[in-house]
């Protein structure tokens, strides 16, 4: 398995028990997960993540089982740079535009979507991080819209992009409003996917196929069990299961 959003560091807004490489590593072995795309969680908010990317880099670098997804920040002098880094060496790279200030569809990121098509790197986009009626009173930015994500995957064949953290009316509202060849530009995490008894996930993967859909848990600001509970409630072929845990996932990684 293939756990594509997973964090390492501390929370800005509540304390996390469990912050560290090694919880990380323990939840990993007792699931079965093999391999975590790893995020550095403060840099969300920090003016240049840049910081916060050296900091994954030296955090990942005694542990092969985390592959490091930087943030790359397109409103800031010279990111095309910290884009060249990164990009050919780690399995996507992440932007947080709006917590950042920017406009989700806007032209920075628009260079910024066109800029990792160029390196076949996926753009990993976090549409919340915890639901409103958790969220800090200080946490007013609001959520990832829909649109912003029609607006980058209409940009071209090369876009890639893996979205974490959506639930079924934001994922409808945007596979629906692309054409089929632009939905194949677009991977969907299942972490805040309602399985039983709403069924969302169920009806999700009916009507958009498992080929669209990624593992992911959230860790550690989310419990990971339920995403394995919601898998092994719809009794998946094997065949199905193993594109949404690895397959997909690992066919959007460069092996070079």
């Amino acid at each position: 398995m293939i756990d594509t959003s997973a964090f390492v560091g501390s929370y800005p807004f509540r304390h996390v028990a469990h912050a560290t490489n090694e919880w990380l590593l323990g939840q990993m072995d007792r699931l079965g997960i093999d391999e975590a795309w790893v995020g550095h969680l403060p840099s969300f908010l920090y003016r240049d993540p840049g910081p916060g990317n050296a900091a994954l880099l030296a955090a990942v670098s005694t542990e092969p089982r985390f592959l490091p997804v930087p943030a790359v920040h397109p409103g800031l002098p010279a990111w095309e740079a910290e884009l060249e880094l990164h990009a050919r060496r780690v399995p996507a790279v992440r932007a947080y535009p709006n917590y950042w200030g920017l406009d989700p569809a806007g032209a920075e990121m628009t260079s910024l979507a066109e800029a990792t098509a160029s390196f076949a790197c996926p753009l990993l986009l976090t549409v919340r991080f915890e639901d409103l009626r958790q969220r800090h009173r200080l946490d007013t930015v609001p959520d990832l819209p829909p649109s912003a994500v029609r607006a980058l995957a209409r940009l071209g064949d090369g876009v890639r992009i893996v979205v974490t953290h959506a639930d079924r009316s934001f994922i409808e509202e945007v596979h629906y409003g692309l054409t089929p060849d632009e939905s194949e530009r677009v991977l969907w995490d299942v972490s805040w996917i309602w399985g039983p008894p709403e069924e969302q996930l169920r009806h999700l993967l009916a009507a958009l196929g498992p080929a669209r859909f990624v593992f992911g848990t959230g860790m550690p600001l989310r419990i990971p069990d339920s995403t394995v509970a919601k898998l092994d409630l719809l009794e998946l072929s094997e065949a199905d299961r193993r594109a949404i845990e690895e397959e997909n996932a690992r066919s959007w990684m460069r092996d070079d």
